[in-house]
Order: C-alpha cells, then sequence, then structure tokens
C-alpha cells in the first residue's frame, strides 16, 4: 500500500478592508491509495500567521483571486522545507504506526 500525503487549507482569516491573509490554518492528511480513503487517525493540522507590512507588496494577489496551489506555496515557504520534511516524516510515521502498530493497550484477561 502506497500512501499520499495531501496538503489543504482548511481555513483563512483576512482583514475585510483590503483582504491581506493573516492567518492560514492548514491541515496534512494521509489518503492509501489502493482505496483513495484517509487513513483512519492520521491527520495533522497546523496554522501560519503574517504580518501584515505597511503597504501591500506589488505581488499582492487579491483575496477573490486566490487558489489553493498559490496559498499551499504561502504556507510551505513560510514553514521552510526543513519543517515542510519534518511534518511529512512525522505522518509517514504515525501511518506506519496506524498500519503495523507497535505497541497495544489492554489486559490480558
Amino acid at each position: 500500500m502506497a500512501i499520499n500525503k495531501i496538503w489543504e487549507i482548511n481555513k483563512m482569516e483576512r482583514d475585510l478592508s483590503d483582504g491581506y491573509v493573516k492567518k492560514i490554518i492548514y491541515r496534512l492528511k494521509a489518503i492509501d491509495d489502493s482505496d483513495n480513503k484517509e487513513v483512519e487517525g492520521t491527520r495533522m493540522t497546523g496554522e501560519v500567521t503574517f504580518t501584515k507590512p505597511s503597504s501591500l507588496p506589488s505581488d499582492f494577489v487579491a483575496y477573490d483571486s486566490l487558489t489553493s496551489s498559490t496559498v499551499l506555496g504561502w504556507v510551505t515557504t513560510s514553514l521552510g522545507t526543513d519543517a515542510v520534511t519534518s511534518i511529512e516524516t512525522n505522518l509517514e510515521a504515525e501511518v506506519t504506526e496506524a498500519i503495523t502498530p507497535t505497541t497495544a493497550t489492554g489486559v490480558p484477561w
């Protein structure tokens, strides 16, 4: 079974006056490619925040023109390569533990 890691945007917080995005809440989930279903219990959520500059940058994208891929690019850039790798590695470890557990709970009677 191969696992696909899917990055998604849950929600964003923005200024209503100009649409500047101040906070993005993202999710990373594991999807089993054999049945295209999420691996139960393997989902990570986080957030990134942005400080609004005194004037909007020349490459500012209007809120109504944002796409998921643009915003995901902001998230991964803000997190940095090492953090993205760490988040994905931790999710892979959770998937492995869910599929082939190394610990169990209970009592023998």
